[in-house]
This record gives structure tokens, C-alpha cells and sequence, in this order.
């Protein structure tokens, strides 16, 4: 596709998207919830294909959060049926791309069959570097914050952990993203403005970029319009606009780690 002007140069190294509106895509069609789901399941594939393509490290995909527990039955049935199918219809592509694949979240919460899967497509592309995909599967920002304060606290009743060794490194190489940059980049779809309990910590500085576009219309053009919109954003990262054109290659030093 023409990628309109795209610098593969000043890609984000991390893209986050909380992929929304797949409910709302079926009810204005008078379909079935799942239907938005299977449509769903192919802008994931475009997506995480464009992504190879163009050159993004890093793409965390917000598929399924602690909340999401709490809708009927059956729905949420057919969303780890779908999950699985994708998983074992994809590792073929990712060992032929060398996409390496991780979850982050409560896995403990997930079905046995699903989570024997996801571990397995995990194990087999661990050696993979050319991308990394992140599934956020029962995964909430708080949640993840609580599990990390946990190991504190129990590093600190063991002794192995004073007041003064907790910074903002220690934080972050406690959360389940601890071996991934932060996100550069976060996408929403759906029009909604809020984040949802995602990588609460994480986006610390990251851009957002909210579209009205529903997550199954979400394909090629409208992920290249957010990436052409990231990349006419002035990243200032708490310095002046002087500063920065002083030292225009800075990397940020707070509110996130250094890949």
C-alpha cells in the first residue's frame, strides 16, 4: 500500500492499541456480538502483518481485560474459542516472520485448553527477535501494579529489599512488561476517550490517538493515518521546545525506560 509520506525512520518503536468496539460494530449491523469479534480477528492479523512490514518493534494488543469477565457467558466462551483458533492458525506465520509472541495478564484465569495453547505458541517463538506481539489476556493496569506492590512487600518482609532500592526502574522491571520498551504510541478505537486499565504505568509518555473508527473497520489506511499523526507530534518528554532542538536525538530519562 502507499504509506503517504511515512518516515520508516521515526516509526514508534512500541505500539499499544486497545482494540475496541467489536459489540457496537455487530449491534449496528444487527448481527450477533461474535460477529464483531470474527471481524475483529482479521484487523488483528492486518494489523500485526503491517506492523512486520513497515518495521514496528513492539505491538501490544489489549485483547482481553479483568473486566471483560463480567460479560455474559457465552460471549466471553466464544472469545477464548477465538483466541485459541487464532493462536494455532498463526504460529506457522510467526516461526516464518520471526515473530515472537507474550501475554501479559492473570493467565491463571484463562481455560486450561487456551492456556496450554497460548504457553505452547510462547515456548516455540520465544527465540523469534525480528517483532514482538504482546497479548494483554485478563490483564488490568491496576492488577498489574497490585502484583507488582506484592513481590515489594514480600521482598521487603524477607529483607532482601530496603525503602531506597524502589525507583522507577524497580517498578518497571516488576510488571509483566518488564522485558519490553514502553508503549511510544497508544491507539484506541471506538471513539471512547479513556484507557481502560491499560499499562497505567506504562503510558506514562505515551502519545494517544483516539479514532471513531470501530476496531473491525480498523485496517491499513486508518493505522497509517495514527502513525503519520504520531509522527507530526513534538515529543518533549518535560523539556522546552529549545531544549530540544539542542539535543534533538534525547531520549527520555523519566516516565519510562530506554530500549
Amino acid at each position: 500500500m502507499d504509506l503517504g509520506g511515512l518516515d520508516k525512520s521515526r516509526l514508534p518503536q512500541h505500539v499499544a492499541i486497545i482494540m475496541d468496539g467489536n459489540g457496537r460494530w455487530a449491534t449496528q449491523r444487527r448481527k450477533h456480538r461474535i460477529e464483531g469479534h470474527r471481524r475483529g480477528k482479521t484487523s488483528v492479523r492486518v494489523i500485526v502483518e503491517m506492523s512486520r512490514r513497515i518495521g514496528i518493534r513492539y505491538l501490544s494488543l489489549y485483547a482481553f481485560s479483568t473486566e471483560n469477565w463480567l460479560r455474559p457467558e457465552d460471549e466471553v466462551e466464544a472469545l477464548m474459542g477465538l483466541l485459541e483458533h487464532y493462536l494455532i492458525a498463526e504460529q506457522t506465520k510467526m516461526m516464518r516472520y520471526g515473530i515472537r509472541l507474550l501475554a501479559v495478564g492473570n493467565r491463571n484465569r484463562l481455560p486450561a485448553q487456551l492456556r496450554r495453547t497460548l504457553e505452547s505458541v510462547i515456548e516455540a517463538t520465544a527465540k523469534n527477535q525480528r517483532m514482538t506481539v504482546i497479548l494483554a489476556l485478563s490483564y488490568s493496569g491496576r492488577d498489574d501494579i497490585v502484583r507488582m506492590a506484592r513481590v515489594l512487600a514480600q521482598q521487603v518482609s524477607a529483607g532482601n529489599c530496603q525503602a531506597d532500592c524502589v525507583d522507577e526502574q524497580w517498578i518497571s522491571s516488576h510488571l509483566d512488561t518488564a522485558s519490553v520498551p514502553d508503549p511510544d504510541l497508544l491507539i484506541r478505537t471506538s471513539g471512547e476517550m479513556r484507557i481502560s486499565n491499560f499499562f497505567l504505568w506504562q503510558i506514562a509518555y505515551s502519545e494517544l490517538y483516539v479514532t471513531p473508527t470501530l476496531w473491525p473497520d480498523f485496517r491499513e489506511k486508518e493505522y497509517l493515518q495514527a502513525l503519520l499523526d504520531f509522527q507530526r507530534r513534538r515529543r518533549r518528554f518535560g523539556r522546552t521546545d529549545e531544549q530540544m532542538a539542542e539535543s534533538p536525538l534525547v531520549t527520555m530519562e523519566a516516565g519510562g525506560r530506554k530500549s
